[in-house]
């Protein structure tokens, strides 16, 4: 076997890992063991949130300063004991009508995965066979507007969404903006919560014009921070939580607390900022898993 490959048992599925000395983030000089490392770590919070949900990957073999590719099809010699499912392909954009996902449902399929450089994680609002148990309301800051002027945003969107009797939980995006998730019953369709999400942010918009745009026109978010009601569309998907992004870093979808959203909101300090995963680790540790009760279920959106 050559020396940069290590065969390992990984809760009794075999692996061949390699190169794990390759640095994927040159700036932090961060290796693929490392993020391998990261993923192992983090997966008894992780593994919940993309339990039963097709995993769209994107890979970086290079590391983050080289090219990407995403990649939602099950790679070439998946490994038999991967769970596959067959899926319809909405907006393929390469017109297949179905799909064979990877579901990462355990330890050896994240490790699989991480061995793949397969850095980023996106996940649907929906699992298999299944309408969307989830609802995301996407915070995307328009420059100069960064991740500080979302906290006020996402407490506007969390109290009216409150009204409504809806839950919501903050995480930032590991890149420039935030994300609200919300539980919800699971008996409507993509189409319902796209449109019930879409009403409150032009809501807010009204309100708030000044702060908030609804529309998708990108001349219109220049300091603005922009409510993307689209991401509960059936064919997206949204990072999940605890998954690394492909920033200098390696930066982490990271949970908040409130009093962390509000602070910020306030412009105080501790300010809400991205985290790396060695930060995200520390916080498990501190907090355990914040968004623990998506896991839960929720209430059915409000009608129209």
């Amino acid at each position: 076997m050559p020396a940069d490959r290590l065969k390992v048992d990984v809760e009794g599925r075999p692996l061949e890992l390699s190169n794990l000395d390759k640095v994927l983030y040159p700036a932090a000089g961060f290796t693929k063991g490392e993020v391998i490392d990261y993923y192992t770590r983090i997966s008894p919070v992780l593994l919940p949130h993309l339990a039963d949900r097709p995993v769209t990957r994107i890979r970086f073999p290079n590391g983050v300063d080289d090219k990407s590719f995403f990649e939602k099809n099950k790679p070439a010699a998946t490994p038999d004991w991967v769970r596959v499912e067959t899926l319809p392909a909405p907006g393929s954009t390469k017109g297949r009508e179905t799909i064979d996902y990877v579901v990462a449902d355990d330890l050896p399929t994240l490790v699989w995965l991480a061995n793949l450089a397969a850095l980023e994680l996106h996940t649907p609002q929906w699992k298999v066979g299944e309408h969307p148990d989830m609802m995301v309301v996407d915070l995307d800051p328009g420059p100069p507007a960064g991740l500080a002027e979302c906290c006020p945003v996402a407490v506007l969107m969390r109290d009216r969404l409150a009204d409504d009797g809806i839950d919501s939980y903050p995480k930032t995006s590991g890149k420039k903006g935030m994300q609200l998730c919300c539980p919800i019953a699971g008996n409507q369709s993509a189409d319902d919560v796209s449109a019930y999400a879409r009403r409150i942010a032009q809501e807010l918009e009204k309100e708030h014009p000044k702060l908030i745009v609804s529309k998708m026109a990108r001349n219109l978010r220049p300091g603005k921070v922009f409510i993307d009601w689209s991401q509960n569309n059936a064919a997206k998907t949204t990072v999940a939580p605890y998954s690394l992004r492909a920033q200098r870093a390696p930066s982490v979808s990271t949970p908040l607390t409130w009093d962390e959203v509000e602070a910020g909101a306030r412009g105080r300090k501790p300010a809400v900022r991205q985290f790396t995963s060695a930060e995200v680790l520390d916080r498990v540790e501190e907090y355990g898993d914040l968004l623990a009760p998506l896991l839960d279920g929720g209430p059915e959106l409000p009608a129209r």
